[in-house]
């Protein structure tokens, strides 16, 4: 179908043709002599029922005495011309995903794949707003937001995590006197990683949520803590290292954050604490940093250690030093790795802990998406 209109006509390169034989004084049957090819090949041409191929546009460029670039551009101009519009959802579809990870999103069950328009839908009530323009880092949204420097992938995750927390609930009211006791209780869980899995109750007792979902790709994130409403804290996390040290460590950070009402104005989203933790932080880091290096290997008993064993550290007085302060190896290990930037130290003691940690856990990913309604 010709799309073109009399704004955007482009005339066929045959045009060209029929003047540059009309002026030579030329027919079509001398054009083809010259060229060498049947006289009807000439015809369609110039009726513009054939285009002008590259070998053609060569062809007619030393008939002419004009470049055979001439001839090519006028085709590429015509095709262009009298291309069919692309669909509009291509565009739409191409701005979404330069910005988020769309495709992994559809993979893990947070959006439908559906034409461009509903896919804007989709991520407008994804992202909780009414309309696509006030969706976060896409290039044309309307108004800068609190999440400019939060990385889309992160945000994305983020909202995955609120999603789900609206849609559970806990065994409690939450009560600050419940969680302190339980983060005391969860001290007696540090020795044995098959008791991760007890979290999860713990949690939902003091009235926190506590949720898994698996990081996007390039996300780099740990940990989450906000508020539904100044009574419902929630913590998510992403188990991005399967690592006992970084899971107790990213824990009880979390924690923190929910006993010094961090998080209720904005998020605190969390990436790769436990390896920057020397970096400059606010305070509010500092003092969830504080808590959970504390909470793993006490600092004090830990710094002494550090000190009285540098630079040589033996297998044998690491595991005499973990059973002292009753927790696993790993939480030491880790602690260590965190002061002396010897990462290579006993790393077997590292040991995996997704397994325990999903299996009483609300979680989303990993395979098995959870179901909830956006």
């Amino acid at each position: 179908m010709d799309t073109t209109t009399k704004d955007n006509w482009v005339p066929h390169p045959g045009e060209f043709i029929k003047e540059e034989i009309e002026e030579r004084g030329w027919s079509q049957r001398d054009l083809a002599f010259i060229l060498g090819c049947p006289e009807q090949a000439i015809n369609m041409l110039v009726s513009g029922k054939r285009g002008i191929s590259p070998e053609m546009a060569k062809a007619l460029g030393d008939a002419f005495c004009v470049p055979a670039d001439l001839f090519s551009n006028l085709q590429r101009t015509f095709d262009l011309a009298n291309a069919r519009d692309p669909n509009p959802g291509i565009a739409k579809r191409a701005r979404i995903q330069s910005q988020y990870p769309v495709r992994e999103m559809i993979k893990r069950g947070w959006l439908e794949d559906t034409d461009a328009v509903m896919l804007e839908a989709q991520m407008a009530r994804f992202f909780n707003v009414s309309n696509i323009n006030d969706v976060p880092h896409l290039d044309h949204a309307a108004k800068k937001t609190n999440y400019d420097e939060v990385l889309s992938e992160q945000l994305a995750w983020l909202f995955r995590v609120k999603q789900i927390a609206k849609s559970i609930s806990v065994t409690a009211k939450y009560s600050e006197k419940l969680l302190r006791n339980a983060a005391i209780k969860l001290k007696h869980l540090l020795v044995d990683p098959e008791s991760i899995r007890e979290i999860p109750r713990m949690l939902s007792e003091t009235g926190v949520r506590f949720i898994l979902v698996e990081s996007l790709p390039g996300s780099k994130i740990d940990g989450v803590c906000f508020w539904l409403n100044n009574e419902s804290p929630v913590i998510g996390m992403s188990l991005q290292k399967d690592r006992i040290d970084n899971f107790w460590f990213v824990l009880r950070h979390e924690i923190e954050h929910v006993l010094c009402g961090h998080g209720k104005t904005k998020e605190i989203i969390d990436s790769d604490i436990f390896e920057n933790i020397d970096n400059e932080i606010n305070e509010e880091e500092q003092i969830a940093n504080a808590a959970a290096s504390d909470f793993c290997a006490p600092v004090k008993e830990m710094d002494s250690f550090v000190a009285r064993k540098s630079p040589f550290f033996s297998e044998k007085d690491v595991l005499a030093f973990a059973k002292i302060m009753q927790v696993h190896p790993g939480l030491v290990v880790g602690q260590l790795h965190a002061r002396t930037k010897r990462y290579e130290l006993f790393r077997k003691y590292l040991v995996k802990i997704r397994q325990f940690a999903l299996q009483e856990s609300i979680k989303d990913g990993w395979g098995e998406p959870f179901p909830v309604d956006i």
